[in-house]
């Protein structure tokens, strides 16, 4: 741990959906001199989120659903459109993956890889994200998807022709932080196209 942080307090703020704790702690500053800060973080677990492309077809699956957090900061239909993604709960990234593009997308994927990971909102947020690949066809598709209905999900899939979804994120019809991230990811390292 870092000897430049000491934490004196911890309290729990919220335990409701997820935890909401402040910290009280001392942080050494470049000039020697110890500072107190207080500070709030959201702890909602660790996450993965995958693009699935097919490179025959030159189409990407992404999903669409209601997101109350970006309706109430002014996304007027509360809808977004996004990659797979999902929380890990107990699983390892890998398995987190493979389980929700299956529950999320109707795709069985085996093979899927790693690509890189990013804390998505550190300010605030403790959850770190791995970020996925893999490529899928059609003889893949298991279910129609849409997710659990234990967990409230209602997601709509969507397989959309990769420059389109490009086109999206220019026009700002995709805007998920981790969808525009993977679809860069693609677009840099040439997946499709």
């Amino acid at each position: 741990m870092n000897p430049n942080v000491k934490i004196s307090k911890e309290e729990t703020l919220s335990n409701n959906w997820y935890i909401l704790k402040k910290y009280t702690f001392d942080y050494l500053r470049k000039d020697g001199s110890w500072e107190r800060q207080e500070r709030e973080a959201y702890d909602r677990g660790n996450g993965a989120a995958i693009l699935l492309y097919n490179t025959q077809k030159q189409t990407v699956i992404l999903t669409q659903q209601f997101r109350l957090p970006s309706y109430v900061n002014g996304n007027a239909s509360g809808m977004l459109i996004e990659a797979c993604a999902g929380l890990l709960d107990k699983d390892n990234p890998e398995e987190c993956i493979r389980r929700e593009t299956e529950e999320e997308t109707g795709y069985k994927v085996q093979s899927v890889k790693r690509v890189f990971e990013a804390y998505m909102s550190p300010g605030s947020v403790t959850e770190m994200l791995y970020f996925f690949v893999a490529e899928y066809t059609h003889d893949m598709k298991v279910s129609e998807g849409g997710g659990e209905a234990s967990e409230q999900e209602n997601i709509e899939v969507m397989e959309i022709p990769f420059t389109q979804a490009l086109q999206m994120v220019t026009n700002g019809e995709i805007k998920d932080g981790k969808t525009i991230m993977l679809l860069q990811y693609a677009q840099i390292n040439h997946l499709l196209g």
